[in-house]
């Protein structure tokens, strides 16, 4: 191969023809190896900018691949609106690293409604057990919680904390007697007369209460028992229907005992049209039919033809002559019979 040499002013040579070859050769070979290590450290560098976080809002969950630096930038990058009350772990200044988890929880307005108070505020837990916990309400085991501890909190939601409490309670309740009822013929039918007045046991019962927010709710008996058994009412109940009266013998439906007033003229009829006279009687006509015939003690035979707006009941009002007869009755307690 032919050599050559290329001569310097001074005359000398510099380099041979091969020589130059193998000068461009060279550097040719380090151009190359510095794109390839401009490339690697470019992959490097995407790779590391480039990465896998989880981005969880309000309890779902997402894989995001991104650039961003730190949780601000991520926050920013997909588009979730912050408000000040909202929360995010980690802070928004924390350098973002592979596989990192960030958790946003928006805040929500609540209203808690428990032991007689109500209150209002922003909260950014999960649950409602959650929220109970952080506004420091203990439970018992039997209080109720509306909507239950484990339902997802949603914006406006309204938590009702029942407190549930069961006091055992002792009462004494009367046992009323029983009423025996004797006949007897030698009383007017339609009369009774105590015979033994009986009296009231006692039960002495225990009952489980069970109180919601201090107010009684439910009450169940555990148990119960006698303290004191009740004693018989003893009435002797009166099959008569006939009276000696006078030597007369007078036979009846029923007897019945009132109070008994007197009237005398007032210059109208009675309620049935009639003048009043003696015999004339106003009644109630609940107790006494209109029309029905009498005989009334300490005064005789009567019928009942009027009506007045005092008599009301067992009582009767009986006619006299004269308002100085009626003054003379004045107001006393008879038998009536009917007849």
């Amino acid at each position: 191969m032919e050599r050559w040499t290329l001569s310097l002013p001074e005359g000398k040579a510099f380099f041979s023809g091969l020589e130059w070859r193998n000068f461009y050769r060279s550097k040719a070979a380090v151009a190359c190896l510095a794109v390839i290590f401009a490339l690697i450290l470019i992959a490097v560098a995407f790779s590391i900018a480039n990465k896998t976080v989880v981005l969880q809002v309000d309890g779902k969950a997402s894989q995001v691949k991104t650039f961003c630096s730190t949780v601000d930038d991520l926050i920013k990058a997909q588009k979730v609106t912050l408000k000040k009350e909202d929360e995010v772990t980690p802070s928004l200044e924390t350098k973002l690293k592979e596989n990192m988890k960030v958790v946003v929880n928006h805040a929500l307005h609540v209203t808690l409604i428990a032991d007689g108070k109500t209150s209002e505020f922003m909260s950014c837990r999960n649950t409602v057990g959650d929220v109970l916990k952080e506004q420091g309400v203990d439970l018992s085991g039997k209080d109720m919680v509306y909507p239950s501890t484990a339902e997802r909190l949603n914006e406006g939601a309204k938590i009702r904390v029942v407190r549930v409490s069961v006091k055992e309670k002792v009462e004494e309740a009367p046992i009323y007697p029983k009423v025996v009822r004797e006949t007897d013929p030698n009383l007017a039918n339609g009369l009774m007369r105590v015979v033994k007045a009986g009296q009231n046991g006692i039960e002495k019962r225990i009952w489980q209460v069970t109180y919601h927010d201090g107010q009684e709710f439910r009450r169940l008996m555990a148990s119960s028992s006698v303290s004191r058994a009740a004693v018989d009412r003893v009435v002797a109940v009166g099959t008569a229907t006939q009276v000696s009266r006078g030597g007369a013998n007078i036979r009846f439906s029923r007897a019945l005992d009132v109070v008994a007033t007197a009237y005398s003229h007032t210059g109208h009829n009675t309620s049935s049209g009639t003048a009043p006279g003696f015999g004339t009687v106003a009644v109630d006509p609940g107790v006494i039919p209109m029309g029905s015939r009498l005989y009334i003690e300490g005064y005789g035979y009567a019928t009942a033809l009027d009506r007045g707006g005092s008599i009301v009941g067992n009582r009767i009002d009986v006619f006299m002559d004269s308002d100085s007869q009626a003054r003379l009755w004045g107001v006393r307690r008879v038998r009536v019979y009917i007849l």
